[in-house]
């Protein structure tokens, strides 16, 4: 049986476009990937049928790297608000950050998280467990068939959940029976810049100095530290939210992504803005780590294209306008994106570039089988996304993350999401969100 036939599309896979149309069955699964026009009765047997009309039809993006802030924080963001930005941003799964209240550093809280998405979340889902200086018998004894991986802080970050003893770093080095994704900030080169703006500026230093207070520096020193020891130990690292030309030379180069044991991730924010930008964009743009130069963004976006790069993930992290206001020290760190992240990246890239960042290896690098591409047996997580005819101008209004704003307010996009479809369930449709279906746990097949 055929629940959903989509026609007259430009099929997006990492190998290229091609017109032709997609079969999804009951059981939320792609029954046919056909190139062309579909037969006259395949039409006819469909229970709904959609003319995509030559739009480009996605996998649904696989965002390895969200703070939806359940729970603790649910005044700035829930499961249910960003799970509704996500699927109308064409995410249709997403692993969330521990650094919730309670942090999720325990298997209980990893199970607390997982109930609340399973009533809660439009998109499929999964928790990180996060390391602390003393809970590797938590790490030892969590299912990685349910859990992305192991979250490192090496500096801190919103939730004060920097791991700082070296001991406490080897052994989980040592030890890790999953992927390590690691925030890397020196702390000390940060704690220096700290007080030499102090010095010059005092406690009301401007927001334009926050690549000054978190450097370029900081972020070489923190991430080759993690490299050394993953290199020495063979665990699997992956680099989140990877922000400096000088740390591409720290990672695997030449090797397909299944032979990587180091891999790293970028955001949006890091391809589009530079600290050129504080001047218009203030606050909305502080986040750790921060913005850089415009010679690193042009070698990070170099880097997605040539696969040195491996993955796009947004580190959507919603604050209120509120928490943004203020001085350099006072102002939140941290920006939504998961709206918005996947239409960003098709103004930048080729859509094959973008499937295969957004989709297709962030499920082979952490082995989720059965999505990331569109292809026969596969789960129907699928986006449509039409070529706008002239640019949008986003605007804070667009936004229906809760805390209301983004930080691409003001700025034009050449697309939108017309549809999407998660297992299968039609939960987006021009503008109009389905909550009667919701997403599925990801199951994973870990490797060391």
């Amino acid at each position: 049986m055929i629940k959903t036939l989509i026609y007259n599309v430009n099929v997006v896979t990492p190998c290229g476009v091609s017109r032709g149309f997609v079969a999804i069955g009951g059981d939320g699964l792609i029954l046919n990937v056909g190139d062309g026009d579909p037969q006259t009765e395949m039409l006819d047997s469909a229970a709904a049928v959609v003319d995509g009309r030559e739009a480009l039809l996605m996998a649904g993006a696989i965002d390895c790297h969200v703070h939806f802030r359940e729970p603790g924080l649910t005044h700035k963001a829930s499961i249910a608000s960003e799970s509704r930005a996500a699927v109308a941003g064409g995410v249709t799964s997403f692993f969330d950050m521990p650094n919730t209240v309670p942090q999720t550093v325990t298997i209980s809280a990893v199970e607390q998280k997982v109930e609340i998405a399973s009533l809660t979340s439009l998109a499929n889902y999964a928790f990180f467990i996060g390391a602390t200086n003393d809970n590797l018998d938590q790490l030892l004894a969590a299912d990685y068939t349910r859990i992305p991986g192991i979250k490192l802080f090496m500096g801190s970050s919103t939730g004060n959940m920097l791991v700082d003893s070296e001991n406490s770093l080897t052994r989980l080095f040592e030890a890790a029976p999953a992927l390590i994704s690691v925030h890397a900030e020196d702390e000390m080169t940060i704690k220096a810049a700290r007080a030499k703006i102090e010095a010059q500026y005092g406690v009301d230093a401007p927001v334009g100095l926050h690549t000054q207070l978190r450097p370029a520096e900081a972020c070489y020193k923190a991430t080759a530290h993690a490299v050394d020891l993953a290199r020495h130990y063979g665990s699997r690292l992956h680099v989140a939210h990877l922000t400096t030309a000088a740390e591409l030379s720290l990672l695997d180069a030449g090797l397909p992504l299944g032979e990587k044991m180091i891999t790293a991730e970028v955001s949006p924010h890091h391809l589009l803005w530079t600290d050129n930008d504080y001047e218009r964009k203030g606050a909305r743009i502080k986040m750790n780590p921060s913005v850089k130069s415009a010679v690193d963004r042009a070698a990070l976006r170099d880097a997605v294209v040539s696969g040195l790069i491996d993955v796009v993930a947004t580190d959507h992290a919603p604050h209120l306008l509120s928490e943004k206001q203020g001085s350099l020290f006072k102002a939140m760190s941290g920006a939504p994106m998961v709206q918005f992240s996947l239409l960003a990246m098709l103004d930048m890239f080729d859509p094959s570039t973008v499937t295969r960042v957004m989709s297709a290896n962030p499920a082979l690098l952490f082995g989720i089988a059965g999505r990331g591409v569109i292809a026969e047996g596969n789960y129907a997580d699928l986006v449509l996304v039409e070529k706008l005819p002239s640019p949008h101008v986003i605007a804070d209004a667009d936004v229906l993350s809760l805390c209301g704003w983004t930080p691409l307010d003001g700025e034009s996009i050449g697309h939108k999401v017309v549809k999407t479809w998660v297992n299968g369930n039609l939960v987006y449709d021009h503008g109009v969100i389905n909550e009667d279906n919701k997403g599925s746990q990801i199951i994973f097949t870990p490797r060391r």
